[in-house]
């Protein structure tokens, strides 16, 4: 048997050594283009990618992904982990019940339909019919909701629509008693929801596109319109806006009970805002809360006239304040001060504070009077994420989905009266949970910070450095990365695989001092980080260099993207999924102007130093033995337009003179990843985890 196995590897090293050394990649057409950046010229050969109506980039992208699917096709195992993804994902599902006035609404899928159905019922617990069922709107999958809305009086529901994968929303409006739906349709919709006021709503619209710009076209001068229920969107009345900044966001909401509307600005990126208030009865403007942008301020509700605010204004991790309205924000008390933990959100619901925290990276739900007193500390079914709370204030009941790395999604009710706390939906997925186990360590980066970081694998691993292992992280925009099911991931972990998370900084796990330590000229802290965590998992034997894959997404596939030029010596497989990877242009294509705040800008000279010596695209260099890269991307993703993997990979291939195979997989009527089918996912994850599979020399137990 042992001779048996073995001659079974040895095989498919010797196939794949033999496939590696024939790759021929595709011819790629190069232009002369140079820019100068305070004295720098900077190549850019591959500037005719961003051009993404060019006939010559469209056979481009042909070619490479025959040439993707050619490669990935010879790993043996590929319809066996098709068909295994295929019966995992094959479980019932269902999201936390929102309320709707009289009525409670639900997502559910009954395992493989490529889109959430949208249910609704009088009871939490049962009698769910279904009310609408996006897999109808299309024969593929490819029309997704995006978000729904229900009206505070419980008589309407506005549905964004999204096509392809497109951060571009169309919204309908459907009657929630009868299911009709109305004639309302409102267009160019992007980055916004539906704030329902009275017999309407506010929205947030960018500038029609112009032809063939829709998806890489700057969106920039957003303005908030009312529509009212029943009338044309050209009647829609213009509410705000700022035609001296072009580069601002706002919105105009208001409270369930609709007492009082807010308007909240933020500036070019990420980090604070101003926020203002206006009694509706009385208020006859709206009155400043704040007065510059270096703190953020986050409306929670408001308790007669009392409005409650989460702020970081001199509480990094956070706090909650409260000011009577008609004192003004002078007579703000702090009613939960900051804590050594970070207060993530907070909700009111029954007369008291529902206030989710964050405790090295895992979720803790603690309730407090209107006061601030502390109550009581909900109990969860175990460590790991709530996924957020559904509550409104007028009622004392309160639901949230909870979950961990082998821990599927549950639903739970909490009556915050009576404490107690009911199952509503618990799925039944197709792998052995207590096979596996989870750990958190902490371990040192270059400058001595402690990191935390999430071990997932098989009970009873042996460290002999020969674990095949994916090291994930994302490490920007004040965004946590916390435990969550992934039923992608149980391949890998069925194999023998070893799953890491690691909290690196830039992220909002320890507050906004560690969102300010990775971000702008301190962002190589955040490849440090993730440099230190390969080097722990290596030191400490849980794999090797030749065993290590690593991944991330969007501003984490430029993590992937800038640490295999700095160090490729420890990686084995590279997966960079639609990453920022120039770091010069991205400020010019569709939202990428908002990140400025977040990354700096190549037009800044101190900005252009920093970004210029990270930058993926720029710094790939001849002579480094990169690993075997898979780069992943989406022909509709207008948030990081696919331009950036097109030219980052089309450098990687003409530079690499190496064995590895760099390779790129662009999906078709995709986006950044919201809204995709089933079907499409499946097939994405096969291709990614075959080539992963095949590099690490990993054969399937199936």
């Amino acid at each position: 048997m042992f001779n048996k196995i073995f001659l079974g590897f040895a095989v498919l090293f010797l196939m794949a050594g033999n496939i590696l050394g024939q790759i021929q990649y595709p011819e790629t057409k190069k232009v002369e283009q140079t820019n100068n950046y305070f004295g720098v010229n900077v190549a850019d050969p591959y500037r005719w990618m961003e051009d993404l109506n060019d006939d010559n980039l469209k056979l481009w992208i042909d070619k490479q992904n025959e040439l993707t699917q050619s490669y990935i096709s010879k790993f043996p195992g590929k319809d066996k982990i098709k068909d295994r993804l295929t019966g995992i994902w094959n479980f019932e599902r269902a999201g936390a019940p929102s309320f709707a006035g009289k009525y409670y609404l639900m997502f559910k899928n009954n395992g493989l339909q490529n889109q959430s159905v949208l249910y609704k019922s009088e009871f939490w617990n049962g009698n769910y019919e279904k009310f609408l069922d996006p897999n109808e709107f299309s024969t593929d999958g490819t029309v997704a909701l995006s978000f729904i809305s229900p009206s505070n009086n419980g008589k309407y529901l506005a549905v964004g629509i999204s096509k392809s994968g497109s951060d571009w929303r169309e919204i309908f409006i459907y009657d929630l008693e009868t299911g009709k739906k109305l004639d309302d349709i409102v267009q160019w919709v992007k980055f916004s929801g539906t704030n329902w006021y009275g017999d309407g709503f506010f929205y947030s619209r960018y500038p029609q596109p112009k032809e063939g710009e829709n998806l890489k076209g700057k969106n920039e001068s957003p303005q908030i319109f009312y529509h009212k229920i029943g009338t044309p969107q050209s009647e829609d009345k213009l509410m705000y806006e700022d035609k001296e900044n072009p580069k601002r966001s706002f919105g105009i909401f208001s409270g369930d009970d609709e007492e009082f509307l807010y308007l909240s600005i933020g500036q070019q990126g990420s980090n604070g805002n101003l926020l203002y208030y206006k009694e509706n009865k009385e208020g006859s403007g709206f009155v400043p809360i704040n007065e510059d942008f270096e703190f953020d301020y986050s409306i929670v509700e408001n308790v007669g006239n009392e409005i409650f605010i989460i702020t970081n204004e001199n509480a990094p991790k956070n706090k909650l304040i409260s000011f009577d309205s008609k004192s003004g924000i002078k007579s703000a008390k702090v009613l939960i001060p900051e804590s050594e933990n970070v207060l993530k959100y907070a909700s009111i619901a029954g007369g008291m504070i529902v206030a989710v925290y964050q405790q090295d990276v895992t979720d803790r739900v603690k309730v407090f009077d209107l006061k601030g007193n502390f109550i009581k500390e909900i109990k969860l079914p175990a460590i790991g994420n709530t996924g957020g709370i559904e509550a409104r204030k007028d009622r004392v009941e309160i639901f949230y989905s909870f979950s961990s790395f082998t821990y599927p999604y549950e639903t739970y009710r909490y009556n915050l009266e009576t404490d107690v706390q009911e199952l509503v939906f618990r799925p039944k997925v197709d792998f052995v949970q207590d096979d596996y186990e989870t750990k958190q360590v902490f371990y040192k980066s270059k400058d001595g910070t402690s990191v935390p970081m999430f071990i997932v694998h098989k009970k009873g691993l042996v460290l002999n450095g020969n674990n095949p292992t994916l090291l994930y992280a994302y490490g920007g925009f004040n965004i946590s990365m916390t435990p969550n099911f992934s039923a992608s991931r149980i391949v890998f972990l069925e194999n023998g695989g070893i799953y890491v998370l690691a909290n690196i900084r830039g992220g909002s796990e320890y507050g906004e001092e560690w969102h300010k330590a990775g971000m702008l000229e301190k962002k190589q802290n955040v490849f440090d980080d993730f440099i230190s965590a390969a080097e722990y998992l290596i030191e400490n034997k849980y794999t090797s260099p030749s065993k290590l894959a690593i991944q991330g997404g969007s501003n984490g596939g430029l993590l992937i993207g800038a640490v295999i030029n700095q160090r490729p010596d420890l990686f084995k497989v590279a997966l960079p999924q639609v990453g920022v990877m120039d770091m010069l242009r991205f400020q010019k294509f569709t939202i990428g102007w908002a990140w400025v705040t977040e990354y700096g800008s190549s037009e800044n000279e101190k900005d252009f130093s920093y970004l210029y010596a990270y930058s993926p695209y720029h710094n790939i260099r001849s002579g480094l033995e990169y690993p075997a890269v898979l780069v992943t991307t989406s022909d509709h993703d207008d948030r990081v337009v696919p331009s950036h993997s097109y030219k980052y990979t089309a450098m990687l291939q003409e530079v690499y003179k190496g064995t590895n195979p760099i390779l790129i997989r662009v999906e078709t009527k995709a986006g950044h990843g919201s809204g995709k089918p089933i079907a499409k996912i499946i097939e994405e994850v096969t291709d990614v985890w075959s080539f992963v599979f095949y590099n690490l020399g990993m054969n399937t137990i199936y």
